[in-house]
């Protein structure tokens, strides 16, 4: 049976954070910064690294949905704005200069990560196993 980890949790949210990151973040360097000129006329290296992407997205957003449901996404969301908010109202963040885009893409790769990590955090508290799929052949 295999466990929760701080290590394996940092891998998840590592590969999170490269996910999102790749994507879009405000520096400039991502993958909608690189195909945004040249939409919709793309190079099939844009569209090979495009269709990547989707498939990490749809894996870690499978795994989250299923792990969390609508009501732990959506708490997940609301848990995370609320310390924006306290940040922000504390003096400790500043939302300028693109910061809000690094916090969200921080926000999203947080919960991915929580998301594909899930069932092993409630399988170590609960003692439970959670099975959803039938025999495997």
């Amino acid at each position: 049976m295999e466990r929760i980890t701080v290590g394996g949790f940092m891998t998840r949210l590592a590969a999170a954070l490269a996910l999102v990151g790749l994507t879009y973040n405000p520096s400039g360097w991502s993958y909608a910064h690189w195909v945004t000129g040249a939409f919709p006329h793309l190079e099939p290296l844009q569209a090979i690294a495009g269709l990547v992407l989707v498939g990490g997205w749809a894996f870690f957003v499978h795994a989250t949905w299923r792990a969390l449901g609508a009501f732990g996404v959506l708490l997940g969301v609301a848990l995370c704005a609320a310390f924006v908010w306290l940040f922000v109202s504390r003096g400790w963040v500043h939302l300028d200069g693109g910061a809000l885009g690094w916090i969200a893409d921080g926000v999203a790769a947080l919960l991915l990560a929580v998301g594909v990590s899930w069932s092993l955090v409630e399988r170590r508290v609960t003692g439970q196993v959670v099975v959803d799929e039938g025999e495997r052949r």
